[in-house]
């Protein structure tokens, strides 16, 4: 079975096609706001700008990969390689659902994958599944990692969770962030400092060889608190390094996830951890949780 999945609840406009599990393509084209911050009418913009492109390509990789046993690294290729105007391309009448994300999400980008997904299922007449983006999250990565009801540590812009599936299926919040997201945290911060690419990925880049610089370290039983630390971390850019503080930053508020995680597995008594979301990219992060 093959869906073609929309996702646009931020930043990113994502075009992917799958077939029983397996991804023929992933293309993905990302607005960055730089100083300004990311603006949701600016981004809205930008997805409506690209999405046919988008889409083309997503079509064409998937065409290119149908037929092959293709490696991550040899399918990236792939898709950066794709002509648009190519007429290789997987033909919708080979798409069997049409998926989006629903949200939880930033309206006007939301808005503008939604109605690209409802404009393909009508005019195509295939079935049309609005999915959760958080729990797309969570299952997608419990289902690469083959474990069944882990523990699960959900690190995204919006988002810092500690999460445990019961035996029917619902999600408990066993400890969560009080104020903003990690990455929001990261993101704020780097456009503070002026980054052009303002988001976590060049952050930890900078922070690459930094030295340590105190910062205010903030738990609450199993909550966290990052408000403070990036307050603390934009008057410390004042008179250290960027990178410094940088890598301060990072390895203070990741230091903090580890000890309500550490404290969640004790607590829940399970064996195995699934770390998902965009931050569970960060490799210092994943170290630290080794």
């Amino acid at each position: 079975m093959k869906v073609l999945g929309i996702e646009s609840t931020a930043h990113t406009l994502s075009i992917g096609i799958t077939d029983g599990g397996r991804v023929l393509s992933n293309i993905i084209d990302t607005y960055s706001g730089g100083a300004e911050g990311l603006i949701p009418r600016k981004m809205a913009d930008h997805h409506a700008n690209v999405f046919a492109s988008v889409l083309a390509k997503s079509l064409a990789s998937a065409k290119a990969n149908t037929n092959k046993k293709t490696s991550a690294k040899l399918e990236k290729k792939l898709n950066k390689k794709i002509n648009t105007k190519s007429s290789a391309k997987l033909d919708f009448s080979d798409i069997d659902i049409i998926a989006f994300s629903q949200g939880p999400g930033i309206g006007s980008p939301l808005s503008v994958g939604i109605a690209g997904a409802k404009y393909l299922a009508l005019k195509h007449n295939k079935p049309l599944i609005g999915v959760n983006h958080c729990y797309a999250h969570v299952k997608i990565s419990e289902r690469m990692c083959r474990m069944d009801k882990p523990l699960i540590l959900y690190l995204s812009g919006g988002n810092s969770q500690i999460l445990l599936e019961d035996d029917n299926g619902y999600y408990h919040i066993l400890g969560e962030t009080l104020d903003m997201g990690i990455g929001n945290m990261f993101d704020s911060f780097a456009r503070a400092i002026g980054m052009k690419k303002a988001h976590g990925g060049a952050l930890a880049k900078l922070a690459e060889g930094g030295r340590y610089v105190p910062l205010p370290y903030s738990v609450k039983g199993m909550n966290l608190v990052f408000s403070g630390l990036q307050t603390a971390a934009e008057k410390a850019a004042k008179t250290h390094q960027h990178r410094d503080v940088a890598y301060s930053l990072m390895e203070t508020s990741f230091a903090m996830t580890c000890e309500v995680t550490e404290r969640a597995l004790f607590l829940t008594n399970k064996k195995h951890l699934v770390v998902c979301g965009g931050v569970a990219q960060n490799k210092r992060l994943q170290q630290m949780l080794k």
